[in-house]
């Protein structure tokens, strides 16, 4: 313990060199460290076997323009510290939002007193995985803080809501334009001292057109790990009004016949279905829980020979996550190698019980919650078709996007999944043909990854300033995308 004092007192004089807002009544950043160290010692003298702490600050704008109307402009802010304990195997979780001395010694106290009542009747001990421990910093990068901008982000956000509802037969546009910071101090007491800041901002938007087929909607954003230079970067009246195009075009379109189809999945579609079929699937806890249908499968084929998926924190364009919340640094994780199963996602629990090591998906919503598995930026490695080689040789298919899906529903245990396409797009005789809406997309995901024939050159990886992936009631940012990618034999449901 001696040691990681001194380690993180040295580690203090760069990580606070960056000044930030966590001052909190009469107390600075050094002094609530200095108070969550004294914390972590005197558990210990009481028994603990472990203890660490998410310090955490947050902040979240939104603006929000409904039909040419200002309808929303909120901002929120979250200060506080979650702390684990675990003695004689025993977890428990506490927090406090008062950065006081006092208020951090009694939490820890409190989360101690619950942990050793739990050790009484625990029938499972608890214990985590060991890793390398770590003090750094990490800073996601932007130019422009988007905070300090007010007149400009009102204006970009109703300038691309009136253009979206400058086309005829548009029933309703909303606009929405969001912005993230948020900063997380991981401690430990075997010797982790990380501190992230992350931020992410973006923009998005929802046309309804009233058509011959009736209504409908689609939607689509755009969100990037990057200051307001991001924001005036994007031609956002011209992102809108392709939402509303496509909008009238889905109002006006058939629905197919349902069947089995050729299916060519859009980047967006083949992260969706890869993180919500697959990357659940993957995550250890559920593995560990015997919740998944991948339990087991290590080293076994569950995909064509052509499908590699990676699960990775610091791709590009989707969410920055160089360590978890737990402080295990964050690396490239080849779920996938050539359609066999190589990994499982772990947090240092999950690892400890799978007998592997943590991969540093051990992540919480927020300071007050627990620590579960979840993934980061999950995405399969593009390979070397072109667009028109994908569909050249499809005689009577479907191409399917993600713009307008209305998401859908998943069993990771069974592996089946049933996901809302957005507007799609006939093929015939290997050109893309007429538009299609309420195009359901339906089967088993082991299935489908073995049925998948061609892989496109293309990548894409996106994130999200609006939501996240939801598990066990928390949501935390990812990223999801890929390739284009073909599919021999998919059911889709439809008339």
């Amino acid at each position: 313990m001696k040691r990681y004092l001194l380690e993180a007192l040295m580690a203090r004089l760069t990580l606070l060199m960056t000044p930030y807002p966590f001052n909190h009544g009469r107390a600075k950043l050094e002094e609530i460290i200095d108070y969550i160290l004294e914390a972590f010692l005197k558990a210990q003298e009481q028994g603990a076997s472990y203890v660490d702490a998410r310090l955490q600050s947050y902040d979240y704008e939104m603006i929000v323009y409904d039909n040419g109307s200002l309808k929303e402009h909120s901002y929120s802010t979250r200060v506080g510290i979650g702390f684990r304990v675990i003695y004689q195997g025993a977890v428990a979780y506490g927090s406090t939002t008062d950065l006081s001395k006092e208020s951090i010694m009694e939490a820890v106290n409190r989360t101690l007193k619950a942990a050793k009542a739990l050790s009484l009747s625990v029938k499972e001990k608890v214990s985590l995985a060991e890793y390398k421990t770590v003090v750094a910093k990490a800073r996601s990068h932007y130019i422009v803080d988007p905070f300090s901008v007010e007149k400009e982000k009102l204006e970009i956000a109703e300038q691309a809501n009136k253009t979206a509802m400058g086309f005829k037969n548009i029933a309703s546009a909303i606009t929405r334009l969001g912005l993230q910071r948020d900063r997380r101090i991981i401690l430990t007491s075997d010797g982790n001292h990380v501190d992230v800041e992350v931020v992410l901002t973006g923009l998005s938007h929802v046309s309804v057109a009233r058509g011959e087929k009736g209504l409908e909607y689609v939607s689509d954003y755009d969100s990037r790990v990057a200051g307001f230079e991001f924001i005036k970067s994007v031609d956002w009246e011209e992102m809108a009004s392709e939402v509303s195009r496509l909008a009238i075009v889905a109002s006006n379109a058939d629905v197919p016949k349902g069947g089995e189809y050729t299916v060519v999945l859009d980047p967006k579609m083949v992260g969706l279905l890869l993180h919500e079929a697959f990357g659940h699937a993957s995550e250890g806890d559920l593995v560990d829980a015997g919740a998944s249908i991948l339990e087991g499968r290590l080293g076994q084929k569950v995909a064509s020979d052509i499908v590699t998926i990676f699960d990775d924190g610091k791709v590009e364009g989707g969410y920055y996550v160089p360590y978890d919340d737990e402080g295990v640094e964050k690396k490239a994780v080849r779920i996938v190698e050539n359609g066999i199963l190589k990994s499982y996602l772990t947090d240092r629990v999950s690892a400890k019980r799978l007998g592997i090591e943590p991969t540093g998906n051990g992540r919480v919503m927020s300071y007050s919650d627990p620590v579960i598995v979840r993934q980061t930026n999950y995405y399969m490695q593009p390979r070397d078709y072109t667009f028109e080689e994908l569909i050249e040789d499809i005689d009577y298919g479907i191409y399917a996007t993600a713009k307008g899906t209305k998401g859908g529903q998943v069993d990771p245990g069974m592996g089946t999944f049933t996901f809302s396409a957005g507007v799609s797009w006939l093929i015939e005789n290997g050109k893309l043909s007429k538009p299609l809406r309420g195009v359901n997309l339906s089967g088993q995901i082991l299935e489908i990854l073995s049925r998948v024939d061609a892989v496109g050159r293309d990548f894409e990886v996106e994130t999200s300033v609006f939501g996240g992936c939801g598990k066990a009631g928390q949501m935390v940012r990812v990223g999801t995308g890929g390739p284009h990618v073909r599919v021999r034999g998919m059911i889709v449901g439809g008339r």
